[in-house]
């Protein structure tokens, strides 16, 4: 295999990635996303830590038997052997041996004090551990890398010692040694030097790993290739402990689209953003929206001006085709939303709005004012797609979907001193020329009302048994109002493939959310074909 001819891309998110906070990973968690890698066509995904962490230990074993991987080898990660010990008697080393993956990936330490203070023994026995370990798994048939880890710290505070440890693993058989920026704490400029210092003075293959403490993880990684670098580290999604490591997507999409290298499958970055957001819905951290390349904003417009200058050219506001990545350009609809905003938006949702003409002129403008009328009083149509549709509807036909007519609802809710909240919502509608009044409870005075609409108006479309609240949210708008403020709630509906979003305003928080469930409710009915 010609190492130095072909470009690692390596995924820790299994191993340094779970170490974020509030992320707790089983081992079924982690097989989903080392497939889900597999699919993005990464070389390398470490798994994580066998022999110290039982959880890892049974995902190799689990891995060897339910992984089918297409494009990327398992890696293991470990340590030296202890000082004193040799590598075949060391235990976690054995576990590293035995692990079933082809890949080990060392971690080592190249800063003096570290291995002074931590480590707790001389340079020269650091040394001998790297040598010993290295040449040892590489007997056994296993490819070997080595993390540096606190390098950049280490190769300002002893040039000489840190590049020492690096010629070491490499002359020991380790195939790339990979500079930890582990504090997190470089720039571009420092890491570009010191890689081109490395790359010149010892000839080893150079890999890189940073943390984005400085917000510059990505920065630092596209600077190290370019000053040499062949073996890229990071995390899907930005993932790791404190501020994260380099989010790995970002940083092929800047090799890839930018500097015009290939570094995965040719084909496969086209994935990027479904992959990015499966594996988000399995570790349960929400995607970021601005997240580069694969954000629900990456590619999203909202002033006037922008979508004016979009519908001659998409390219005058966006700096490449979301497409390359597997994204959706979006416009959104606000009080900053010109004409030309309202056309390519509707557009988007099948409605043919035709700015050409004197009628569709005046129905551009008449949507458009409504719209900004609208967001003066706290509506928000950004996120809320399914009630803009409702909107456009009601412009263009001339009146919205009308499943049922409401005469009334109610909310009470009961609460003793010894026992849980209960609330009970009764509502009285009219479907398909039947009166219907029925009552819910729920959890909370929201719950109990979506209870009792959907129990009515099932009885006259069942249709709804298929619709479930996945996800809602309140702004209080006015704040200096307290509890008098307007309140504004997006309310998130599924039917088991796809969702929408719809939004309600009140003066308080169950009359938004009254208005958000109904405007849910008629959307997911005409989605339905009813």
């Amino acid at each position: 295999m010609d190492l130095h001819g072909s470009f690692h891309v390596y995924d820790t998110t299994l191993r340094d990635g779970a170490q974020q906070e509030g992320l707790n990973l089983s081992v079924a968690d982690k097989l989903s996303i080392a497939h889900q890698l597999d699919e993005l066509g990464v070389g390398y995904i470490e798994g994580g830590w066998p022999g110290a962490n039982p959880k890892d230990t049974e995902f190799f074993r689990r891995a060897a038997h339910e992984l089918d991987l297409k494009h990327a080898r398992l890696a293991a990660f470990g340590a030296t052997r202890r000082p004193g010990v040799k590598a075949a008697d060391d235990p976690l080393v054995a576990a590293l041996r035995d692990s079933g993956a082809g890949v080990v990936t060392l971690v080592a330490k190249s800063h003096d004090r570290h291995v002074e203070l931590a480590l707790r023994t001389t340079l020269e026995e650091n040394l001998a551990m790297v040598r010993d370990t290295v040449s040892h798994l590489r007997a056994e048939g296993q490819q070997v890398f080595l993390d540096a880890e606190h390098f950049f710290d280490g190769y300002r505070a002893n040039r000489a010692y840190a590049l020492e440890v690096l010629r070491t693993a490499y002359d020991a058989g380790a195939e790339v040694v990979a500079l930890c920026d582990t504090n997190g704490g470089m720039l571009p400029t420092w890491v570009s030097d010191v890689v081109h210092d490395v790359v010149e003075t010892t000839g080893v293959r150079v890999g890189i790993h940073c943390h984005n403490d400085t917000g510059c993880a990505v920065a630092n990684t596209i600077a190290a290739v370019e000053a040499g670098a062949t073996h890229v580290q990071g995390c899907i999604n930005g993932y790791g402990e404190r501020t994260g490591n380099a989010d790995l997507v970002t940083v092929v999409a800047n090799l890839e689209l930018k500097l015009d290298r290939q570094v995965l499958p040719p084909g496969l970055l086209r994935d990027a953003t479904r992959i990015a957001h499966a594996i988000a819905e399995v570790t349960n951290v929400p995607p970021a929206s601005r997240q580069p390349y694969v954000g629900t904003s990456a590619f999203a417009h909202k002033a006037g001006l922008h979508a004016s200058a979009i519908k001659v050219d998409p390219n005058l506001y966006q700096h490449m085709d979301p497409v390359g990545v597997g994204n959706d350009m979006r416009l959104l609809v606000s009080d900053m939303a010109g004409r030309a905003s309202i056309e390519l938006k509707g557009r988007e949702l099948g409605f043919d709005l035709d700015a050409g003409t004197p009628e569709g002129k005046d129905l551009i403008t008449r949507i458009t004012d409504r719209v900004k009328v609208l967001e003066s009083r706290g509506y928000t149509f950004e996120a809320a797609d399914a009630s803009f549709e409702l909107l456009l509807l009601e412009e263009v036909e001339g009146a919205r979907p009308s499943y049922f007519e409401v005469e009334s609802w109610r909310v009470i809710t009961d609460s003793k001193p010894t026992e849980e909240a209960l609330s009970e919502a009764t509502v009285k509608l009219r479907a398909e020329g039947v009166r219907y009044v029925v009552t819910g409870e729920g959890n909370g005075p929201v719950n109990a009302l979506d209870q009792a609409l959907r129990a009515a108006i099932g009885q006259a479309f069942p249709e709804v048994a298929k619709f479930e609240l996945i996800d809602y949210k309140v702004r209080i708008l006015d704040q200096g109002h307290g509890t008098d403020a307007i309140t504004r709630v997006l309310i998130e509906t599924s039917d088991g493939e796809s969702s929408w979003v719809t939004v309600g305003v009140g003066a308080n928080v169950i009359e938004a959310s009254w208005g958000a469930l109904v405007d849910g409710l008629t959307f997911g009915l005409r989605r339905q074909g009813v």
